[in-house]
């Protein structure tokens, strides 16, 4: 095989829900990619915050003794820790295995237009679950817009631009020219705008597929590869006729999205993601569990989306 550039996403199930968690689970995320890396690929690795961006606020906002905490600044918190353990789970496996490669994270702004819908209409799940009852209240005590999360409970909803550029991008790129394997964009990057003087954070979380996407075009990636929680993309997910997609274009995966098979808080925007990316680039897109990063690369597991 020859040497190749992907992005690849990691979902909420590849993070935990405190640090220990994590670090143990990260442990199996790195074991998972190790086959590429010792193949010499180059690799950037994105990941998602929604939990731990939510916890970060949520634990600013009830300290008596501590001030707000904006969510950019947030945003940038959680790409520290995570990505620090990220880092430190690779390198562990790169050392048992004797590989000199470094590993990096790179605290990535991403620009968004301030005047883009999402800023009216937020739909960005972050922090814990509540129930019904417990929203309510933090909706009259908070002000936070909850909604209901694909049948898992009910979550605080904030806005979700979608990304324009990574401000980071040249430094991106001269680390991959080194062969760094890069953590960027974490949690969708901090959403920074640009005004009369210079670029500001605003309150927001970028969604991490897309802003995967992004980053995948423009690093021009071989492949944008996100992992989620499940084997393949499905239709009818859950019911006793649902059905798996294995091979899908363009047209056809554009139609069963007007056909609204996909739900918003799930798989909605990973294939949104993954049509942005391969109709940019006419590369491919793969979605795929965790287990199957490698295979899903050479062996085509998972759920590949193609150019017309």
């Amino acid at each position: 095989m020859t040497m190749s550039k992907y992005v690849i996403s990691l979902g909420g199930n590849a993070l935990g829900t405190d640090t220990k968690s994590q670090k143990d689970l990260l442990k199996h995320v790195s074991k998972a990619i190790l086959p590429l890396i010792k193949e010499n690929h180059d690799i950037v690795i994105v990941h998602g915050n929604g939990p731990q961006v939510g916890m970060i606020n949520l634990a600013f906002s009830e300290s008596k003794s501590t001030p707000l905490m904006p969510f950019a600044e947030c945003g940038a918190m959680s790409q520290g820790y995570i990505g620090f353990h990220i880092q430190n789970a690779i390198l562990n496996e790169l050392n048992k295995e004797n590989i000199n490669r470094e590993v990096v994270t790179l605290v990535t702004q991403v620009l968004v237009d301030k005047d883009d819908i999402g800023f009216m209409h937020p739909t960005k799940p972050i922090g814990s679950f509540y129930s019904k009852e417990e929203a309510e209240i933090l909706e009259k005590q908070e002000g936070y817009q909850m909604v209901e999360d694909a049948g898992r409970g009910y979550r605080r909803v904030v806005a979700s631009p979608k990304p324009i550029d990574v401000l980071e991008k040249t430094s991106l790129l001269a680390l991959l020219e080194k062969h760094h394997i890069v953590i960027s964009g974490g949690g969708g990057g901090i959403p920074v705008i640009r005004t009369n003087d210079g670029y500001q954070g605003v309150d927001a979380v970028i969604d991490k597929d897309f802003a995967s996407a992004k980053i995948a075009e423009i690093i021009d990636a071989d492949a944008l590869i996100i992992l989620t929680a499940v084997d393949h993309v499905y239709l009818n997910f859950n019911e006793p006729n649902q059905l798996k997609l294995e091979k899908i274009k363009v047209l056809e995966l554009e139609s069963l999205i007007k056909e609204n098979h996909f739900k918003k808080g799930s798989m909605l925007p990973k294939v949104e993601a993954c049509l942005s990316f391969v109709k940019a680039s006419k590369h491919k897109a793969i979605i795929a569990s965790l287990d199957q990063a490698y295979d899903a690369i050479v062996h085509h597991k998972g759920t590949e989306i193609l150019p017309d």
